[in-house]
This record gives C-alpha cells, sequence and structure tokens, in this order.
C-alpha cells in the first residue's frame, strides 16, 4: 500500500492504483479500530469509483461489529451534519473533493463531526494499515446496514440560520460543477424567492464542464460570464464535495474568501457582543479590522479544517473562515458547511438596499490583494530561510510557514502539505505596491 495516501487532513489517492475497495475495507476496520464506535454514518460523492469504495469501507466497518447509517451520495457537510445531529460516534464520507476525476478518498470524523487529522486520528490508522494488522477479511460479516435520506432534517438545519423573509426575491446564478453542491441546493434554494439559473447540477465525476475547483480562476469563467448575461444579483459556485463556497457578485467579479469572511464575521460580531472570529494567516487585513470594528476578537490560526475547528472549539469562536472558501459555524458543530454561507450572504443583501458589489467596494479600495500564488520549488524550507534573512526588518510570524507583517503590506509564504510547492499570499493598501512587492517576492522564491 502507498503510504503517501495518507494526507494531513483525509486519505487521498489515484484509483485504483493508490486507492480501491481493499484499501477502503482496511481503512474501515482500522478506523473503528481507533474510534471504538458502535454507530457511525457513511455518505460518498458522485465519482465514479465512489460506490465502490464506500461498499468496501461498509464492509470494513461490519466486521467490527459497528453499525453504519448509508445516508448515500451527499455533501462532506451533509455527512458532518448527519453525524453531529444523531450524535453517532463518527462519520465517514468516500470523496477526492475538487480533485480530479481519477482521484478518489476518505474523509473521517469522530462525535461531533470533529475531523481526523494526520496529528490525531489519520496518523494511527495509517500506522494500523501499513501494519498490516487488518489484512484478513472475515467476510460480509456484522450489522445490517440502515439507509436514511437526511436531506429534508439538512435543508432544515440551515435555513435555521436565517430569517427566510429577509431573504429577498433576486436573480442567482448556481454552479454545482456536476459535483455534490446540487444536491444541497436542490433541497434549499427553492424554499427562497429566487430566480434560480442552474450550472451543471447533473451529478457526474467524470466533471465535464469544468474540473470541480472554483478557487482556480479558469473554473469560474462560466458562472462570471453567465451572472453577466443573465443580470443576476449574485453567482454561487462550490467544489466537488460542496464544503466550499465561492461568490460571484453582481458585476460578474469573484469575491475573495477573505472578503466573504469580513463580511460575515461583521455580521456576526453584530449579533453576538465581543464575538470571536478565527481566521487563516494567509487572510488579508480587511478580516481583523472589520471584526475589531464591530467589536469582536479577531484570532488568526493556522490553515486546515482541523485546525480552524479546533481553535474555534477552545474560543467558543462562532465563526471561522478561510480563503479557501471553507466557512466554519459554532451552531454548526464548529464544521464547515456550503451552503449557509450562501444563504448568510442572500440574508446580508436583503438587509439593505446595496448590491454585493457596493458592500465589497470599501475592501476593493483599501485592501489589495495578490490571490493565492503557487510556486514549484526543490525545498520549500529553504525559501522560508530566504525569506527570512531578507525581511529581518519586519515583524515575523511563524505561526503557518512564515508571515511577513510591515505596516502598509504583508504577506504569508507556507509549503504545500501534499506537494513541491510554496504558496504566496501578498496584500497591500495600494495596487502598484501590491504589483511590486509581489514580484520581489516571487523573485526570491523562485530564485
Amino acid at each position: 500500500m502507498d503510504p503517501s495516501i495518507f494526507k494531513a487532513y483525509d486519505i487521498r489517492g489515484i484509483y485504483p492504483a493508490q486507492i480501491d475497495a481493499e484499501v477502503a475495507r482496511r481503512v474501515g476496520r482500522a478506523f473503528i479500530d481507533y474510534l471504538r464506535a458502535r454507530r457511525i454514518a457513511v455518505g460518498h460523492d458522485m465519482r465514479a469509483s465512489s460506490p465502490e469504495l464506500a461498499g468496501g469501507f461498509i464492509r470494513g466497518v461490519r466486521s467490527q461489529g459497528t453499525e453504519v447509517v448509508d445516508i448515500g451520495t451527499v455533501g462532506t457537510d451533509m455527512l458532518y451534519f448527519a453525524v453531529a445531529s444523531a450524535n453517532l460516534e463518527g462519520g465517514a464520507i468516500i470523496t477526492a473533493s475538487h480533485n480530479p476525476k481519477e482521484w478518489n478518498g476518505i474523509k473521517m470524523v469522530r462525535r461531533g463531526a470533529e475531523a481526523l487529522s494526520g496529528d490525531a486520528g489519520i496518523k494511527e490508522v495509517k500506522e494500523a494499515v501499513l501494519a498490516g494488522r487488518f489484512a484478513d477479511d472475515p467476510g460480509d460479516t456484522g450489522p445490517p446496514v440502515v439507509r436514511k435520506d437526511i436531506r429534508e432534517d439538512y435543508a432544515r438545519h440551515c435555513l435555521a440560520f436565517i430569517d427566510p423573509a429577509r431573504v429577498p426575491p433576486m436573480t442567482v446564478v448556481l454552479d454545482a460543477g456536476n459535483g455534490m453542491g446540487s444536491v444541497g441546493a436542490e433541497a434549499i434554494f427553492p424554499r427562497l424567492p429566487l430566480q434560480l439559473v442552474k450550472m451543471f447540477f447533473e451529478l457526474d465525476g467524470t466533471f465535464p464542464n469544468h474540473p470541480p475547483d472554483p478557487l482556480i480562476e479558469a473554473n469560474r469563467q462560466a458562472i462570471m460570464a453567465r451572472v453577466k448575461a443573465e443580470k443576476a444579483d449574485l453567482g454561487i459556485a462550490w467544489d466537488g464535495d460542496a464544503d466550499r463556497c465561492f461568490f460571484i457578485d453582481d458585476t460578474g467579479a469573484f469575491v475573495p474568501g477573505d472578503f466573504v469572511t469580513a463580511l460575515l464575521a461583521e455580521s456576526f460580531c453584530r449579533k453576538e457582543k465581543g464575538a470571536k472570529i478565527v481566521y487563516d494567516v494567509r487572510a488579508s487585513r480587511a478580516v481583523a479590522d472589520r471584526v475589531q470594528a464591530a467589536g469582536g476578537t479577531a484570532l488568526m490560526n493556522r490553515v486546515g479544517h482541523a485546525f480552524i475547528k479546533k481553535r474555534m472549539r477552545e474560543e467558543n469562536a462562532v465563526f471561522g473562515g478561510e480563503v479557501s472558501g471553507h466557512f466554519y459555524f459554532r451552531e454548526n458543530s464548529y464544521a464547515d458547511n456550503g451552503m449557509i454561507p450562501a444563504l448568510l450572504v442572500l440574508e446580508l443583501l436583503g438587509a439593505g438596499s446595496q448590491r454585493l458589489s457596493e458592500l465589497l467596494a470599501p475592501l476593493r479600495q483599501r485592501y489589495h490583494i495578490s490571490g493565492e500564488i503557487n510556486s514549484t520549488v526543490k525545498d520549500p524550507e529553504a525559501v522560508i530561510q530566504r525569506i527570512d534573512q531578507r525581511y529581518r526588518d519586519a515583524r515575523i510570524l511563524r505561526m503557518d510557514g512564515i508571515n511577513v507583517d510591515y505596516p502598509d503590506w504583508h504577506f504569508n509564504v507556507r509549503a504545500s502539505n501534499t506537494e513541491p510547492l510554496v504558496r504566496l499570499n501578498l496584500e497591500a493598501y495600494d495596487q502598484p505596491g501590491m504589483e511590486r512587492h509581489r514580484d520581489e517576492v516571487l523573485g526570491l522564491i523562485r530564485q
């Protein structure tokens, strides 16, 4: 078995060369051995190999004497909801999220939808499987599988985050990218006074229209053009497993995830005095500025859903957001969700007379961000050291990679968890300054 399939936040590899039903079966057994769970939920996405992998995983779980609640073809955020709402001892979803069609994987959680990570859970599962502890197959044994449709309960849960009466009639373009966003969207959005323009709602794990990652600019060109063509008020897109949400404003422009975090964080701070908000090290200063101005506390944190959720639990934070389009909610068991932020933005647009582009205008005028820029390098740690030496006169933070902070500009450089890449996110208070500093830092990274 290829040990590289065990990642920082999940298990992920190419099917069937790296991950197949037999690998899934062994992982299922190891997962239950680690968790000591008696009842868990299992779901899967729309990839062609997902039913096969789900079958293998369920076989392994049942052979350990654990009951499986099969919730069928769902998004990752729906799996989180199923585990937390029924107080199950854990759960897993077969998905490779936004990866290309050749990939598949397994995301696992314990009670309360708390994610397993490389630091806690995935490491133990990896060690057990690689040691061959679960190579034997006891056969098709164990408790019968219970099948459950959670779509109605999930829709009610998400809608409880807003007052639907405050959502005004508007035209909204939805791009599911042939991924799992269509399942949640079909259950939720017809209940609101919206004229819906649906794009790529057919479940198709070959992703015939565009890859399922709207964070990549090329993959959102279709929805940006459609928003303009329809003269729509808003565009909403999801990644392959629908736990991330992305927005296009009424002008057809993409809205960076940190700007969405700033707007929603500000809204939460108005509702809850002294609210704590968790955001990641890459984010625009807009997040902390808006939170502090609204009387809240902004808490910077490591990148990654397992780390954000852990910090939110420790701090009792009401909301968290990442540049990558992950948004987390205390009243959603601190888990990320792809539908709740969409509903909150719709409600926000109904709260006043401004369009989304007008709400964003002050942010776009003050905060000029580079977006995430990847560079392939041989030695990521050497890059970090060069940056540390070059910018010694700045305030340096080594929370996740390196943050370099000057009064009028700042940036983060961090190594990828899975590839020989370093990722740059940079911001300045004027566009020429941003471009100048961006090119300077990229030159240092790529030398």
